[in-house]
């Protein structure tokens, strides 16, 4: 039976982390501001922010989909979500502590913005935000009843769904402070004003993993 608060308390949590990580600058929308200035073409921002939102969405995929198979084993569903929940820890006291971004990222040409929206998403844990979310709601929404096979089904198209709810959030978030930047203050905004999420990031690491423990003891 599905536990609809749950549900929609977990699925508010996926569009909220869409919107920040759409905020969050290091997940590519400056880029999207200056290809777009460079080419001195509007329709050039809607097709990086398009090529960026895409990258996103194939790394949080990348990241889901091996959950879909392992939260089949309903027995170990608990310890499963539990070990989610630590590696998202592990991952944002990591970047506490490391605060210097991945060199490879300098190495992706920024005209590849969908590669290097790939793996900036990988590289700050961007989709393993939402693995404990993800657990949760295949666990609010799973019938220990019905063929591992069904499950598995129901979990990939969750997967999915989680994927393009947080993407198109990310991206509506990321498109509006970009349509804002292009025409109306310019790159001189961007070099006059020093964005620094690197601590609220990893914070909200913390706090998602530690969320999706908490929520495997509390019984949901």
């Amino acid at each position: 039976m599905i536990d609809m608060t749950s549900t929609t308390v977990l699925t508010g949590a996926v569009v909220f982390s869409g919107f920040y990580h759409g905020i969050n600058p290091g997940m590519g929308w400056p880029l999207a501001v200056s290809a777009a200035l460079m080419e001195r073409k509007h329709s050039a921002l809607p097709k990086a922010l398009a090529m960026l939102a895409l990258g996103h969405f194939l790394a949080m995929i990348g990241v889901l989909l091996p959950f879909t198979l392992m939260s089949t084993l309903i027995q170990w569903e608990n310890e499963i979500r539990i070990g989610a929940g630590v590696l998202v820890i592990a991952m944002g006291v990591y970047l506490l502590i490391n605060r210097k971004h991945p060199k490879f990222l300098a190495r992706v040409h920024p005209a590849r913005l969908a590669l290097w929206s790939f793996l900036a998403a990988m590289a700050h844990g961007a989709g393993l935000m939402l693995v404990p979310i993800f657990l949760g709601i295949n666990a609010a929404s799973d019938n220990a009843h019905l063929s591992a096979h069904t499950i598995m089904g129901n979990n990939i198209a969750n997967a999915f769904g989680v994927a393009a709810m947080h993407t198109l959030a990310m991206a509506a978030a990321g498109a509006l402070i970009a349509v804002v930047i292009y025409f109306w203050l310019g790159l001189k905004f961007l070099s006059k004003t020093w964005f620094n999420l690197d601590i609220v990031w990893a914070i909200s690491l913390i706090v998602v993993g530690l969320f999706g423990i908490f929520s495997v003891h509390s019984g949901h």
